[in-house]
């Protein structure tokens, strides 16, 4: 394959999340809005699927996901106010027999529990390496009186 290929990700907003084997194991996905209580603090998941350019397997990557407010500032928690996210390092290796420029898969599960967020817009954001590659938004709504 001559042409440069291009990082890709998929994110899907749901209740849980887990990859094992290779595969995203998803409940309650595909949601938007979620309403909040006093009582419960909203735990979510986050699936992905990354795909790695042939190029880019074998090496590690530094993968970002942050929890942003709808003016893309960090959505923070606690007295310290420290920011909504996980880091961590991804390497995917390539199997024997696969076509070179094929993309690679690497699925990924981000959970976050005990989420205590106002009402209002915020946005997960995936960057890979530094760079932003995917935002998914979703609503924060108070319970109607």
């Amino acid at each position: 394959m001559t042409e440069r290929q291009e990082w890709d990700v998929f994110m899907l907003l749901c209740d849980y999340a887990e990859e094992m084997n290779g595969k995203l194991y998803i409940m309650g996905g595909g949601w938007s809005r979620a309403m909040i209580s006093s009582e419960a603090p909203l735990n979510m998941a986050l699936a992905i699927k990354l795909s790695v350019p042939w190029n880019e397997s074998n090496r590690r990557h530094a993968v970002t996901v942050r929890l942003l407010q709808e003016n893309f500032e960090p959505a923070t928690f606690g007295e310290n106010g420290e920011e909504i996210r996980l880091s961590y390092n991804v390497e995917v290796g390539r199997p024997p027999g696969i076509r070179p420029g094929s993309y690679l898969d690497a699925p990924l599960a981000a959970r976050f529990q005990g989420l205590a967020l106002p009402a209002g817009i915020y946005l997960w954001e995936f960057a890979i390496n530094g760079r932003m590659l995917k935002r998914v938004p979703f609503e924060v709504m108070a319970p109607q009186q």
